[in-house]
């Protein structure tokens, strides 16, 4: 396997990237990362950009080799990445990219201990995800041209992804073999490559049928495979070009605020706590590993449920 790409540093970090031994060894773990534990390519290229900060930051000042990463040196790091005033949760997936990088050089025998270890994790603020209403979320799935190609396209994307929480990846990565329209679930890869069942509604079933169903659908490029949504051309959908997608239709149903595919994943799952789903029904169906990841959306749904008091009730 091809070692992934080493992209350079930020520019305006710390200029274009210098010599060092420590190269090889961020290519040859990004490689195991991608080979050995199954990590998609979105999770490859964020390790290799956070590495290639690290490794560019730590070459111009002469650090090049694994015995000489200090907890000094990594410390300077940190102070660079909070002068460039990066967000806290940046800063945090930094020094996590960086402690597991260090972890495997001291299994290879390349250090003795790991530098990163002691140093102090900046906790990020957890906000609250966006969440669109019922009403804006009707709107936008009206929003694409159902007399063209494109539109049916569109609206198939649209209703999946409210119907099953699907994230950007995985519902660009969905095939035509993962689907049970008759039982109305779908087979996703999700994080880490862990596969899960999901629910299709009943609209977003019509929606699909309409476009697989209609002789103007692009023939798939033997590179698409089977793949379900497809580019003018025939190509696989990007997560790039599912924004874009979301964008337009958001734009085009008048919701005048910012709204992204995530932006459909946390409504899908803020409206089905909504209306009484249990905590745990909505964990299986987001394929959260951790009940915490779910719990910030009861969070959401208590802060509405909290408006609505305040709007409503006559001794609020």
């Amino acid at each position: 396997m091809t070692a992934p790409a080493r992209p350079l540093p930020e520019s305006g970090a710390h200029g274009d990237a210098l010599d060092s031994n420590l190269w090889p060894l961020t290519d040859r773990f990004l490689e195991r990362l991608q080979a050995a534990r199954g990590a998609s390519e979105h999770t490859v290229r964020a390790y290799g950009r956070d590495l290639s900060d690290l490794v560019g930051f730590l070459a111009q000042r002469g650090v090049t080799e694994p015995r000489s990463v200090t907890p000094r040196a990594l410390r300077a790091w940190l102070g660079d990445l909070n002068d460039r005033e990066l967000s806290k949760a940046t800063i945090q997936r930094r020094l996590s990219a960086a402690r597991t990088f260090l972890k495997e050089l001291v299994l290879e025998g390349l250090l003795d201990a790991n530098p990163a270890l002691g140093l102090r994790q900046r906790r990020s603020s957890r906000h609250l995800p966006g969440v669109l209403s019922i009403e804006e979320v009707e709107r936008i799935l009206l929003a694409p041209d159902p007399t063209t190609i494109q539109g049916l396209r569109d609206r198939a994307i649209l209703e999946v992804m409210y119907s099953a929480g699907t994230r950007a990846s995985e519902t660009v990565g969905l095939d035509r073999g993962s689907l049970d329209l008759g039982r109305g679930v779908a087979r996703v890869l999700g994080k880490g490559r862990k596969e899960r069942l999901v629910a299709i509604g009943r609209f977003a079933v019509s929606a699909l049928n309409d476009y697989l169903s209609d002789p103007k659908r692009p023939k798939p490029l033997t590179a698409a495979g089977d793949a379900i949504f497809l580019s003018r051309t025939g190509t696989r959908l990007t997560t790039r070009s599912l924004e874009n997608i979301v964008a337009r239709h958001v734009s085009a149903a008048g919701v005048h605020r910012k709204a992204t595919p995530h932006t459909l994943r946390h409504s899908f799952a803020t409206h089905l706590l909504d209306r009484g789903a249990d905590l745990r029904s909505v964990q299986e169906l987001l394929g959260h590993e951790n009940l915490v990841t779910t719990q910030i959306y009861t969070h959401v749904s208590v802060k509405r449920l909290a408006e609505i008091y305040e709007k409503s009730h006559p001794r609020a």
